[in-house]
């Protein structure tokens, strides 16, 4: 099986700068279709009717999507629900380029309806392949490292599938012998055991894992207002009509991370990591487990405390502690102020990517995109974004 290590972080797809500026101003945008019945060994090009995709970073899998696929034949030797891989590609075509194909997704057929031209199929990410691939029998997994362990879960569902290593998240940290009663998929990403206890591998990496748009098994950072800016959306521009909304469901500013397997090794943590930032309004004080009353003493009447703990037998060192507490501080920050937008459709923009959005003249906000559906070849897409709410200074 393959596997792959990938120092690009959260970034989008490539799109070349001459099909970005024809996404601009007036690009043709062709649609393009291909489907395996062989594991993805071979692909047949398939004439795509209208097709939707929806990229979620929230979804168990990250892309999904329904396509009319015209003149294939459906079937066992054709497009079923058991075998049958799809792949879609956006094309980019300006004046005087050739098109650039950028990639859609690659899916499995969840439920395939015969037409009178082909067939019309409702589709899911190749997540779907290895969250139905459940153990038949109580599995012990480890002690190996995640470069071990990860593929060797994927391929046994997904045989030959890439696996692709995002820098931030260490291929090399060691996964503690752990036992898993059936689902494979919550094993690979954020599952706990019959007892409760979290042993999902790519939380306890601080990490996140999904099929990305060309198929590709990837486990990356969890995404920050941090990373690099991949779009600037000017206002009136490549934006209509934003919708902003704020939220506290699932805020959380404090969080006690520790691990303890069980085994009579030595207890890791709790190490906590709190929003430490004045310029947030999720600010959490100076040092709420050292000094509570700092807030208090120093005027901070705006502080509240909102704590959560995690705790996992996977978390083997207090560095691999910190790591998954800047996770999920990450992700428990960033919900609680949304916005919605509708802008050109650039099919590079993937979930996970930041991008600063111009919400009124002159005002910019940083964003993380959490979801970006897309009919293939519409124009405009619409966003859902997360933020870190700060107060203006």
């Amino acid at each position: 099986m393959g596997v792959a290590l990938d120092e690009r972080g959260h970034l989008m797809l490539p799109v070349s700068p001459a099909a970005y500026e024809a996404l601009l101003r007036t690009a043709r945008r062709p649609r393009r279709a291909a489907w395996s019945n062989d594991g993805g060994r071979t692909w047949v090009e398939a004439q795509c009717g209208e097709a939707k995709v929806t990229p979620d970073r929230n979804a168990e899998c990250r892309y999904s999507g329904s396509a009319e696929l015209v003149g294939v034949p459906v079937g066992r030797d054709g497009i079923n629900t058991v075998a049958t891989q799809v792949r879609l590609w956006q094309g980019i075509a300006g004046p005087r380029m050739d098109t650039e194909w950028i990639p859609a997704g690659v899916y499995v057929v969840d439920r395939a309806r015969r037409t009178r031209h082909g067939a019309t199929v409702d589709l899911l990410g190749l997540e779907d392949a290895i969250r139905s691939a459940s153990f038949p029998t109580t599995r012990t997994i480890g002690p190996d490292t995640a470069a071990g362990v990860v593929p060797a879960l994927v391929g046994e569902a997904l045989p030959n599938a890439p696996v692709s290593w995002r820098g931030g998240v260490d291929r090399g940290t060691t996964v503690p012998r752990f036992v898993v009663d059936e689902d494979r998929w919550q094993a690979l990403s954020t599952g706990t055991d019959s007892s409760g206890s979290k042993t999902g591998i790519a939380a306890a990496l601080g990490g996140e894992i999904f099929a990305d748009a060309r198929g590709v098994i990837t486990l990356a950072p969890v995404p920050t207002l941090a990373d690099p800016v991949v779009w600037r959306i000017p206002y009136g521009v490549a934006m209509v009509e934003p919708a902003e909304e704020q939220s506290a469901e699932g805020l959380v500013n404090v969080w006690a991370i520790s691990g303890d397997g069980g085994d009579g090794a030595p207890a890791v943590g709790p190490v906590y990591v709190w929003d430490d930032d004045p310029n947030s309004l999720t600010f959490a004080g100076p040092d709420p487990i050292e000094d509570p009353l700092a807030p208090q003493r120093l005027g901070l009447t705006g502080v509240r405390l909102r704590v959560e703990r995690y705790s996992s037998p996977l978390i083997t060192s207090t560095a691999q502690a910190y790591a998954v507490g800047r996770a999920k501080l990450a992700d428990s920050l960033g919900v609680q102020s949304s916005l919605s937008f509708t802008a050109v459709c650039h099919p590079g923009l993937e979930p996970g990517d930041v991008v600063d959005v111009e919400v009124r003249p002159g005002e910019w906000q940083r964003h993380i995109i959490d979801s970006c559906p897309y009919e293939l070849g519409a124009a405009s897409m619409s966003c859902t974004t997360r933020t870190t709410a700060r107060r203006l200074t």
